[in-house]
């Protein structure tokens, strides 16, 4: 048992970077209490005394906020942060290495005393106010984003996000601990509405280029023109004004008036234009890129377009 208590506390550290000194972890973690509590409960539920066990359960809760039905089966190094709100039922089943946040529900979702609380497989991460319903599997090493209600069962390392949860990515970045993966940052995940309607504006904008390049072809039969025939000045603004077509979508401005575009250098020859992404971390900046090169070339016709993202200092 004292063994078992020193990998708990080991994995406090591990997964929780506030920790500090043995002494704040065993006195300070109410997850943790929660978790020596179950055990404890969950002994005397295996004996066949129900009702003690639920009364520990009772007085688990109350200390801490935290509801682990003593029927639970729970692995190895499983880490409750801050952890109010948690609700963890009856027939719920989790592996080893799970790291779930405050306010998670594993619910169930039959009247039947028969198996109807979630399946947790290893190294999971279940975000904040994340509820996972049913017999379900979630798989080893997937993400539950924060908010999330999961109802159908989740693939292996599969990162779920919405309501109701849906795929939205593979969990790519993580942090190796002692030989487990564990992935802290649930708050950063694929946003798929995003992603979708970035395709529908790229999708516009080819259109859009279509259209454009047919007026052009008919302007240049009329009295043709050249990027050499204007003064850099003058297709700058030609430039410029073609950009603002160009939104941002997760801000849904356009790039113009939200001053991403810092440089514009026409030469005679070619195009570059510099670009500042919102943020370093920005999901849509190959989009972007893309959405400019093809702005450029559908207002100028110039196929030499070099667009260069700017580096954040």
């Amino acid at each position: 048992m004292l063994k078992r208590i020193k990998e708990d506390i080991r994995t406090v550290f591990a997964k929780d970077p506030a920790a500090r000194t043995v002494w704040e972890v065993v006195t300070c973690y109410p997850g943790l209490h929660a978790i020596w509590l179950h055990r404890a409960a969950h002994a005397l539920w295996r004996r066949k005394l129900h009702f003690l066990a639920r009364l520990i359960s009772h007085v688990g809760r109350w200390l801490t906020g935290i509801e682990i039905h003593p029927g639970a089966e729970i692995g190895r190094r499983f880490f409750i942060d801050h952890g109010m709100g948690v609700v963890i039922g009856e027939t719920t089943e989790i592996g080893d290495d799970v790291l779930m946040y405050q306010g998670v529900v594993l619910g169930g979702t039959s009247l039947e005393k028969t198996k109807r609380h979630p399946t947790i497989r290893d190294n999971v991460v279940i975000g904040s106010g994340a509820i996972v319903l049913g017999p379900i599997e979630v798989g080893a090493n997937a993400k539950i984003g924060a908010g999330s209600v999961v109802i159908k069962p989740v693939p292996e390392g599969a990162t779920i996000v919405g309501v109701p949860g849906h795929v939205a990515g593979e969990r790519t970045e993580r942090a190796r601990v002692k030989g487990t993966v564990v992935d802290l940052d649930h708050g950063r995940l694929p946003d798929p509405v995003l992603r979708a309607i970035s395709e529908a504006l790229g999708q516009e904008s080819r259109l859009e280029e279509r259209v454009q390049k047919l007026e052009r072809q008919i302007r240049q039969m009329e009295e043709p023109s050249r990027l050499e025939h204007r003064p850099p000045s003058a297709w700058e603004i030609v430039i410029r004004r073609a950009l603002r077509g160009v939104i941002e979508p997760e801000s849904g401005v356009n790039i113009i008036d939200l001053g991403l575009v810092r440089q514009v250098i026409c030469n005679g020859e070619s195009i570059e234009v510099h670009v500042q992404p919102p943020h370093p971390d920005c999901l849509q900046a190959d989009y972007l890129v893309e959405q400019v090169r093809r702005r450029i070339k559908s207002a100028t016709g110039e196929e030499s377009v070099t667009v260069v993202l700017l580096e954040e200092t």
